[in-house]
This record gives structure tokens, sequence and C-alpha cells, in this order.
């Protein structure tokens, strides 16, 4: 690849590096804080909980026997190396690529979790009038957001053509 594409490389993966930082942190704060299940109230609309994830979002095959761990850590590194590709590839496209950096960021940081402990620490939770949205955490957070600049990007696109 051209050297001129170096440091825009550099660039999106500082980004994904300070999300996984962020993530692990904020994880790490958790895990020190709150035993399983543990929580309380912010607001009237949002909690910090501890509860652990071992399925995918929305604890999709959280019931089943373990293979699953193995499964998405193997679905987050192949994410990861075709994210690398596609930065590299397409690192001067500005939205393009910082969804990508952002969604780069929260895979690696949920494979994290999943390497070390088995499951995907997740603290944040949203609820009103007695519905509650699914916890989540920073890496999610990161991917949610990673995908809808995708979708904008692919909206901004068609749009020009």
């Amino acid at each position: 690849m051209a050297k001129s594409s170096s440091p825009r490389l550099i660039q999106w993966l500082l980004i994904a590096a300070l999300i996984i930082i962020a993530d692990q942190f904020t994880k790490v704060l958790i895990l020190g804080s709150f035993q399983y299940g543990d929580s309380r109230y912010v607001t009237s609309f949002f909690n910090v909980v501890r509860v652990h994830n071992t399925g995918a979002a929305f604890s999709f095959l959280a019931g089943a026997s373990g293979w699953q761990r193995w499964f998405f850590v193997g679905i987050g590194a192949a994410a990861t190396v075709f994210i690398l590709w596609m930065l590299r590839r397409h690192g001067h496209q500005l939205l393009f690529a910082t969804a990508l950096s952002l969604i780069l960021g929260g895979a690696i940081g949920n494979v994290v979790d999943r390497l070390l402990h088995g499951y995907v620490v997740d603290f944040i939770q949203l609820h009103w009038r007695g519905w509650y949205f699914p916890s989540f955490n920073v890496a999610d957070s990161a991917i949610s957001i990673g995908a809808v600049l995708l979708i904008w990007d692919e909206i901004r696109r068609v749009r020009k053509s």
C-alpha cells in the first residue's frame, strides 16, 4: 500500500485504541465496585448494573453450552482482519473510516472480555416507565455508533450517485 495511507491507518487505529482503553477501563471500574447483579440508580432512566453476557447482542446464544465464547472470539478476529483491510483501502474516506474505527475498537473490547472472563461485562442500563433496554457497555456503544455512521455514509453515497 502507498506510504500516504500509513499515517491515516495510524489515525484510525488510534481511535480504535482509545475505544478499547475506555471500554476496558470502565469495565475494570465496574468489576472492582460491583458484585454480579448489583445495580445503582443514577437517574430516573439510567442505572449502573453489573451483568455478564455470554452471548452476543441482546444475549443471543447466551444459553448455549459454552461453544459460543470461541465462536464470538472467532467472529471478532475475522471482523478485525476485515476492518483493518478496509481501513488500509479506504482510510481516506473520513466518515466510512471513522465508522470502521469505532466498530473495530468495540469489537476488540468485547473480544478481550471473552478471552479474559468468558463473558462480556455490561453495565449501562436504560429504562423508562417499566421498560428496560438490555444492558450494554462502551464497546457496544461504539459499535452501534459506528453502524449508524456506516448507514449514514451509504445514504450519502447513494444520494450522490
